[in-house]
């Protein structure tokens, strides 16, 4: 533990005490916003967001340790466990590499290699690829013929000497290191157009672009488009260099009689098995760390939306356009409870405009109405320009605001909304939120899903479990930020609060 703590400490840039004291509270069970909050004494008055990434990294080095523990484990059944080896996974930071390193080691499925091997040609490998053999090759293969392991020739026990090779260069972690390396500062990735189809994706169609300054919402576009069989992508990797650098590595002497054997062992190598695996490995690689950043925007525009000033002290009237089916109307009082709902049909096909206006006109009047909340979906500008025209005609400070309605119908169809709102429609409670996001966002928008309010792109691409996560703590930390009234809170924003359960908001809110 104490290698993680001094890992965390070096990152982050704080104090190992600190981390100390921060894991030791979470290990007891405590929340972020709870720590942050009423810990800042024990953590040395660490932020949320330093909490997070601390919490984060916690998780990935500890299961990076539990990992090595259990590679070295692995490894030593078999009896191939050094000193060298235990040092080189114990000073590993980077999972990936760890796999590497163990790569060798991991059971395989039948493979050209371990063919080879049962057929006992596991010595000639090593004798090839050392190159001190003063000997003809051939004559040493010659010792290698056996028709009843189904070697006929010198030809056959070369070539599966080499097969044995050319997965030991495959598996080396070294190599495959060096390579990913000139991988990410050289490599490109390509797409082609998958059929003759139009689609979202045409700017791809024919497209290329390094990775190394790809930025994430590209990464995740292709990824998209090739999932949807759209696209074909290609990562164009520097071929000749990965090449050179592996004979370099392996070859001793171009002149010696393995020059040219070890040439086609390595061509094998990289072509059969470490090109198809690194690919996979990198694309991976760039799509988490596109997912990473595209979850970071999503929290900052979450967060963004869910701290936007309340409008205080204003009866405010909800207005969910639509066409066919009506606009739906609802109005709510300065804390909230609704005072009234209706549905007007201003817009195609009825265009009652009149009968709307004296609908409207009469509950603005009757609860005073001072704010119109107009919901930003379908028929929104025309509503926009009714509300508009309505308001010129009336006296007094009447105002209108447009309110993105990301969601509220999510919410309006939702258990939630049905246990708030039984003996009202299911159509008119989008009003009520449409209302209640203007007077209040931030007790409002913690009733719904923060995937589906409408503030970022590719949310269905991205790991979910980490979108769930971020979002969640997202929310705790603005309502946490800006504090709750106790005595109008629903139970979905007390939920939110650090140190109360869910149990516990209910229990509030009945006594209440």
């Amino acid at each position: 533990m104490q290698k993680i703590f001094n890992k965390i400490a070096e990152e982050l840039q704080i104090r190992q005490s600190q981390v100390e004291a921060t894991v030791k509270l979470m290990d007891e069970g405590n929340t972020i916003p709870f720590i942050a909050r009423y810990r800042k004494e024990l953590t040395g008055n660490l932020s949320d967001e330093v909490l997070r990434s601390l919490d984060e990294r916690l998780k990935y080095l500890r299961n990076l340790e539990a990992r090595k523990e259990e590679i070295i484990r692995l490894i030593e059944a078999q009896g191939k466990l050094t000193d060298e080896l235990t040092i080189k996974i114990a000073s590993t930071m980077i999972l990936s590499e760890l796999e590497d390193i163990y790569r060798p080691f991991k059971p395989k499925k039948r493979t050209r290699a371990t063919i080879a091997k049962e057929k006992g040609l596991e010595p000639l490998s090593h004798m090839i690829y050392l190159q001190c053999e003063k000997r003809d090759l051939f004559e040493i293969a010659k010792e290698y013929i056996n028709e009843e392991k189904d070697v006929n020739s010198e030809e056959e026990a070369i070539n599966g000497a080499l097969d044995i090779i050319a997965e030991n260069i495959a598996d080396n972690s070294d190599y495959r290191k060096k390579i990913k390396y000139f991988c990410f500062r050289e490599a490109v990735i390509s797409s082609k157009k998958a059929k003759e189809e139009k689609s979202p994706y045409e700017m791809y169609y024919d497209y290329a672009e390094a990775i190394l300054k790809m930025p994430s919402h590209r990464i995740l576009a292709i990824n998209r488009g090739e999932n949807e069989e759209f696209l074909k992508v290609k990562l164009e990797k520097p071929e000749e260099k990965i090449i050179d650098y592996l004979k370099k590595q392996i070859i001793q002497d171009y002149k010696s009689q393995f020059a040219e054997k070890l040439e086609k062992a390595i061509l094998d190598a990289y072509k059969r098995l470490i090109e198809p695996s690194i690919e996979r490995e990198i694309r991976s690689d760039l799509t988490e760390k596109a997912e990473e950043q595209a979850i970071k925007v999503f929290g900052k525009n979450a967060k963004q939306l869910l701290l936007q000033p309340p409008i205080k002290n204003m009866t405010v009237m909800g207005f969910d356009p639509a066409y066919r089916t009506g606009c739906k109307i609802a109005v709510i009082d300065k804390t909230g409870k609704v005072l009234a709902t209706t549905t007007v049909y201003p817009t195609e096909p009825q265009n009652d405009i009149n009968g709307a206006k004296t609908v409207l006109k009469e509950l603005i009047s009757k609860y005073h109405v001072n704010m119109i909340a107009i919901g930003n979906g379908t028929a929104s500008r025309e509503s926009e320009m009714f509300v508009s025209d309505m308001i010129k005609e009336m006296e007094g400070e009447i105002y209108y605001a447009i309110v993105s309605e990301a969601g509220a119908s999510v919410y309006s169809a939702s258990k939630l909304a049905t246990e708030e709102y039984p003996d009202i429609n299911v159509s008119l409670r989008g009003a009520i939120s449409i209302a209640r996001r203007l007077q209040d966002p931030l007790s409002e928008l913690v009733k719904i899903d923060p995937k589906s309010i409408g503030v970022g792109q590719y949310q269905h691409d991205v790991n979910q479990k980490k979108l769930n996560e971020s979002l969640a703590g997202v929310v705790e930390d603005a309502v946490n930020s800006v504090g709750v009234d106790v005595n109008t809170a629903t139970p979905s924003l007390l939920s939110y609060v650090a140190g109360i359960n869910r149990n516990h908001c209910e229990k509030h809110c009945e006594i209440s």
